[in-house]
């Protein structure tokens, strides 16, 4: 997919794992879905950088703004699932930063993610998101757009889960529509698990 990114906006690169994987944490440190699975705004710092860099920056593509936004995306036909490596190394950091039971929570919810994935071919948008400071400023709006574009130019869909009810509108501003709801893991502790919004975007035409 050509996608043609005004300056401001980089490609990230294998080197920027760290970087991309801190910016996306940061991003979803007050997540209803992210704080259920990993509990601590810390465990988060542990694990994206490590989706960044064993998944994302691999198989899919991943754009930041300077320190301030990152998004990451999987196009269709590559792999959906983490290697057993990274799946290892994903484990590790969660055992090291906050707890055992969270492993059986991301294992579930990475399950019940799969399961509920569209079959239709589409291009999958992971995490799109902005550090605490930079919200409100329309980055990520800037981040969706040259991919938008390009999928309307190409024909593409695009799919997400939405895990936080606040930003429904910001997708469906986008061109999302829900297709529905699915919870993140199994209610524990008298505590019901919050939902995933899976939200679809069909391409656009100048007419639409």
């Amino acid at each position: 997919m050509d996608i043609q990114l005004p300056e401001g906006i980089k490609k990230a690169v294998a080197e920027d794992w760290r970087q991309l994987g801190s910016i996306t944490a940061e991003a979803f440190y007050e997540d209803p879905v992210n704080r259920w699975i990993f509990g601590k705004p810390k465990t988060l710092d542990a694990v994206f950088p490590l989706l960044a860099r064993t998944h994302y920056l691999k198989h899919g593509f991943c754009h930041m703004i300077g320190d301030g936004g990152a998004a990451m995306w999987l196009p269709w036909g590559a792999p959906s699932e983490v290697s057993l490596s990274a799946t290892v190394q994903i484990a590790w950091a969660l055992v090291s930063t906050g707890s055992a039971d969270a492993i059986s929570r991301a294992m579930d919810a990475g399950a019940r993610m799969q399961a509920n994935h569209p079959h239709e071919p589409h291009l999958y948008l992971f995490t799109l998101g902005t550090r605490l400071a930079n919200r409100g400023k329309g980055l990520g709006k800037a981040l969706f757009a040259p991919v938008l574009a390009a999928c309307d130019r190409t024909g593409t869909p695009v799919y997400l889960e939405n895990s936080n009810p606040a930003n429904e509108g910001f997708y469906r501003s986008h061109g999302f529509e829900s297709q529905g709801y699915f919870p993140c893991g199994k209610d524990r502790d008298g505590q019901t698990a919050p939902l995933l919004q899976k939200m679809w975007r069909e391409p656009r035409t100048p007419s639409n």
